[in-house]
């Protein structure tokens, strides 16, 4: 079995002048976070690379939300069907994780054939709504790459390989929710007036992957549930931007919360595909698939 992945290009528009970034210090509030100049290597580089790869790949089937149509909320028939009759009975999506082997990925060859494309940065999904870490994160274990599947950090290799021989800019993707997780849908029954899994989970992972791995793009995600206060969105942007090993150059998306896309953050990308037909005032993302259905790999892709 072949687990490949499908490459998605960000078009990045300029729509705003060339800024620096200034030495103040921001405090956990949209107002001041929202007047933090844009880091000037982002508002040159238009083009980047967006790598959706996870063990959703093992099945290929429909998108990156197999399981999730397979046993979430209203689950899609022709997904049921097609797990009936490609596996036992007590399968669970638990048991792609052996599968997961990694067996083809040489992150030196990604390396060079992404600097060869053009391309300015390259974005990984460090971990999607499934849960499962692309590296040994401290907060997942079991259910990351060193742990099962491939026994790798798969994140770590692909950002050394790019930083040693690319001048390309690495970053991560990260969902903030998890479909399944039951600490999070423990907040969710609490009509999230409690905050056990972003004080446990969520933020602990995020401050992680950024003081291990210093992506200068932190690429969010799954946050429609929730309120940014329920994140601590603010609180957490505030240390990237004041403390964190990348505060001068990261640059962040809107996805912070349900009522922040298309309002804060250095680069908007309000919806899938976003592409507002006219100038807007502030830096924003067109983030779109090659296959016009899926982000991740499937063998039917739709192109």
């Amino acid at each position: 079995m072949c687990y490949c992945i499908a490459k998605l290009i960000f078009v990045a528009l300029l729509s705003c002048s060339f800024l620096s970034v200034s030495e103040q210090q921001y405090t956990p509030d949209w107002t001041s976070l929202d007047a933090r100049p844009l880091p000037r290597w982002y508002d040159e580089s238009k083009i980047g690379i967006f790598i959706h790869w996870g063990l959703y790949s093992v099945p290929a089937v429909s998108t990156e939300w197999m399981w999730w149509y397979w046993q979430g909320t209203n689950p899609h028939e022709d997904i049921i069907a097609y797990m009936k009759k490609n596996y036992p009975p007590d399968w669970t999506y638990a048991n792609f994780g052996p599968q997961f082997r990694a067996d083809l990925f040489d992150p030196n060859e990604w390396a060079d054939l992404f600097a060869a494309s053009g391309a300015k940065y390259v974005v990984l999904t460090s971990k999607h709504h499934e849960g499962y870490a692309m590296w040994p994160s401290t907060f997942n274990f079991n259910w990351n790459s060193m742990h099962v599947g491939p026994k790798r950090n798969l994140l770590g290799d692909l950002a050394a390989a790019i930083r040693n021989r690319t001048n390309l800019v690495f970053g991560l993707y990260y969902s903030l929710f998890e479909w399944f997780n039951p600490v999070y849908l423990q907040d969710k029954s609490n009509n999230f007036t409690t905050q056990y899994f972003p004080q446990t989970k969520a933020l602990p992972e995020l401050r992680e992957l950024v003081e291990t791995y210093k992506p200068e793009i932190v690429w969010s995600d799954g946050e429609w549930q929730a309120p940014d206060t329920y994140w601590k969105a603010a609180q957490f942007l505030a240390w990237l931007y004041n403390e964190s090993p990348v505060k001068d150059t990261v640059v962040v998306n809107d996805r912070w919360g349900r009522d922040t896309p298309c309002k804060h953050g250095d680069f908007y990308t309000c919806a899938d595909r976003y592409n507002p037909g006219y100038l807007i005032e502030h830096k924003w993302e067109n983030a779109f698939t090659i296959d016009k259905i899926s982000w991740g790999y499937r063998p039917a892709a739709n192109i």
